[in-house]
């Protein structure tokens, strides 16, 4: 590990006059284009510098990574303007994080870290036992990957890093799109995951963002307390996070719908891997397309779960989305049985509880059902949310019985 060095001379930035300084000093990770002076000098700064912030009275506000190329221009690493931000930094916040999942889970299977809710903006690192995928989603993150690295693998001992340059938040940034092998050797296939019982299966190299998503744990558990002897479906199923779940729960079946063969044969791989493959059936499809046939043809469960992709991935789309959720509940709700469950979930940061709660609830009654919400779910604490930042709490789970 590095020795922490004097700290340099870095550039500075400054706010703008009308801009809310209180607003960084209260915790605001982040500092919009428009509140930034940027002069000649300051577009001219490479993305991912590291500068010192002041308000605009010169008084100094923290150490920042400035992109000159995103919106968020300023990403706030550090209060004290006097850090040095170096691999010691960096496995400082490391060991913080670990610390903290340490104690909730007794395998090392679990988000590492959730970005600015951790203290590294625009990181996402996800273990997978000895091996962990990093998601550097903010320029300076992509920067220092190589320290990043190397404080990664010292802290917690993983020897395989892949470094997951892709997705839409990165385009924002200006960074390119990569997958890359960052530390020690790729992984012959899939990775078995164990949580709540079940066995999933990670493709770290060419699933989706990391391979797995460690967010729905606490709502697969939720959905597995209410699958014994149940008939399931499980739409937009991905590697079968909850058809998987429900059937180490006791489901007497699970059916997996998603519209990716890849990502069903990871699911009826987990299956096998845990025992359950003749109580699981795999079915590629639209899933709207499927809601519909599925409905035609008289089917019926006890438990049906809808966990989409953002519909709503921006303010933007949000109109868009929230008719698309509703659309999602009128196909859901008349494929559930009588006293059945009808579980509607959203990742999208746009569409608030409420909102979302309301256009499911609106597809729910189109459908000609009634139902009461018996609970509702969000991420599990290896995603924590930053109470300043409402992105970081952009996961639901609304569970209905109808």
């Amino acid at each position: 590990m590095t020795d922490a060095s004097p700290t340099p001379d870095l550039p500075v930035v400054r706010l703008v006059p009308k801009a809310e300084a209180r607003a960084i000093r209260h915790g605001f990770p982040w500092v919009y284009a428009n509140e930034l002076v940027t002069d000649r000098r300051t577009r001219k700064l490479a993305p991912g510098t590291i500068v010192r912030l002041e308000d605009a009275g010169r008084a100094p506000l923290g150490l920042v990574a400035v992109n000159p190329a995103s919106r968020i221009i300023c990403r706030v690493l550090d209060r004290d303007a006097d850090a040095v931000i170096d691999q010691n930094w960096l496995a400082a916040r490391l060991q913080r994080a670990l610390a903290h999942r340490a104690r909730l889970y007794d395998q090392p299977f679990y988000r590492l870290v959730h970005a600015e809710a951790d203290g590294l903006p625009g990181v996402i690192i996800d273990r997978f036992g000895d091996l962990a995928v990093v998601q550097p989603n903010a320029a300076w993150a992509d920067v220092m990957i190589g320290p990043l690295v190397a404080a990664l693998q010292d802290v917690t001992g993983v020897q395989t890093v892949v470094m997951n340059g892709t997705g839409r938040t990165r385009s924002l940034e200006g960074l390119d799109e990569k997958i890359e092998i960052a530390a020690g050797a790729a992984p012959d296939g899939p990775i078995p995951v164990p949580m709540n019982g079940a066995t999933y299966m990670a493709d770290v190299m060419g699933g989706q963002k990391t391979g797995l998503f460690y967010d729905q744990r606490p709502n697969h558990a939720f959905v597995a307390g209410l699958a014994k002897d149940a008939r399931v479906l499980d739409v937009f199923a991905h590697v079968g996070g909850f058809g998987l779940a429900a059937l180490a729960g006791g489901a007497a079946s699970a059916l997996a719908v998603d519209g990716s063969a890849p990502a069903l044969d990871l699911a009826t791989q987990g299956a096998v891997a845990m025992g359950a493959e003749t109580r699981f059936q795999a079915r590629k499809g639209d899933a709207f397309d499927t809601l519909a046939a599925l409905g035609d043809e008289g089917q019926r469960f006890d438990v049906v779960i809808c966990d989409p992709p953002a519909f709503a991935p921006s303010k933007n789309a949000l109109d868009a989305g929230l008719r698309a959720y509703e659309r999602v509940a009128r196909l859901a709700a008349p494929l559930v049985a009588d006293g059945g469950y009808l579980v509607l979930c959203s990742c999208s940061h746009a569409a608030d509880l409420t909102k979302f709660r309301n256009a499911s609830s609106r597809g729910i009654g189109r459908a000609g059902r009634r139902g009461q919400i018996i609970h509702t779910g969000f991420a599990g604490p290896d995603h924590p949310l930053m109470p300043h930042l409402a992105e970081s709490g952009y996961l639901k789970a609304v569970v209905y019985r109808l």
